[in-house]
Parts: structure tokens; sequence; C-alpha cells
């Protein structure tokens, strides 16, 4: 069970963990919470998270060009 979790949690891009780590809140809080809005909301927020997950990716892969180039 606990391998499941972390490859769900690998594969959802970090998204609910990086907002939970920034505003000091247990990441399955934010989890349920982003569920929660999304039932009420019909779906909506999903264009939120996959504009959050494409913006952690972009600045992960400039901290990663960063690195290699002072080397």
């Amino acid at each position: 069970m606990k391998r499941l979790k972390q490859i769900l949690e690998k594969s959802a891009f970090g998204v609910c963990s990086y907002l939970g780590e920034k505003m000091g809140i247990a990441t399955a809080r934010v989890r349920v919470y982003f569920i929660y809005l999304s039932f009420a909301a019909l779906g909506s927020p999903i264009i939120f998270y996959l504009f959050i997950a494409f913006w952690l990716n972009v600045k992960a892969y400039i901290k990663q060009k960063r690195r290699t180039l002072s080397e």
C-alpha cells in the first residue's frame, strides 16, 4: 500500500504536496479540499491544478539548467 501511495504521489506532479508545504497544511488535507472543490465547482479547479503542475515542471527545469551551467 505504501508503494502505491508513493507512485500516485509521484505521478500526480506533487502539486498538493507543494501547496501543503508552502501553506503549512497537511498534504492529505489539501488533497481532500481539492477534491471537494472540484466537485463543487464542476471540475474547474483542474485547470488551476494543471497550470501549477506546468509551472512547477518549468521551475524544476530552470533550476536543473542553472546547476548544469554552473558546474
